[in-house]
């Protein structure tokens, strides 16, 4: 009886040793992505603040307002001349009803020859949004679009000619 004794204690003492301990525990978790629609956007118009002529001696400025109304201001008088004033303008495309925002440069040069001047103060204004602002909103079609003003500051005895530049806007997905 006690080898039998011994034998139960030394099978007993064996399967308490060989027990696993789990130190782990495992979850199951869902993965997920979303492609969206890549956002586009294609100019319609160029920015052109028009014909205007400088009075001499007299520093100034002409205002373009993002719904294209123009206004001057010291030496510069604006004329119905040929090129009229435009509005740069823009249409936006992408993924339906997500909010994009708009990136307009600090500065643009605009050059004849060696003479230059500065359009500075930029605004855009969604259709979406109906004022001015960087946000807008793709409909439900996914579309939307903008237009872009600006103040052009006009040095005194600016050089006549026609002054061109270009610039980059910029479209992103808020």
């Amino acid at each position: 009886m006690k080898k039998l004794f011994v034998i139960i204690a030394a099978v007993v003492m064996v399967s308490g040793f060989s027990t696993k301990v789990m130190a782990q525990a495992t979850e199951n978790t869902a993965a997920a992505a979303r492609i969206v629609t890549p956002i586009s956007i294609t100019e319609t118009s160029s920015l052109h603040f028009g014909t205007m002529a400088i009075s001499a001696g007299a520093p100034g400025t002409c205002v373009l307002s993002t719904q294209g109304a123009r206004t001057q201001t010291g030496g510069v008088n604006l004329s119905v001349q040929a090129p009229t004033a435009s509005n740069a303008a823009y249409n936006v495309s992408g993924a339906v009803s997500t909010t994009y925002g708009i990136t307009l440069p600090a500065t643009i040069t605009v050059t004849t020859g060696t003479a230059n001047m500065t359009i500075s103060s930029l605004l855009a204004r969604t259709a979406s949004a109906a004022a001015n602002g960087l946000t807008g909103t793709l409909s439900a079609s996914g579309t939307d679009n903008f237009t872009v003003g600006g103040t052009l500051s006009v040095a005194a005895g600016q050089a006549t000619g026609v002054y061109t530049g270009t610039f980059d806007v910029t479209v992103a997905y808020n």
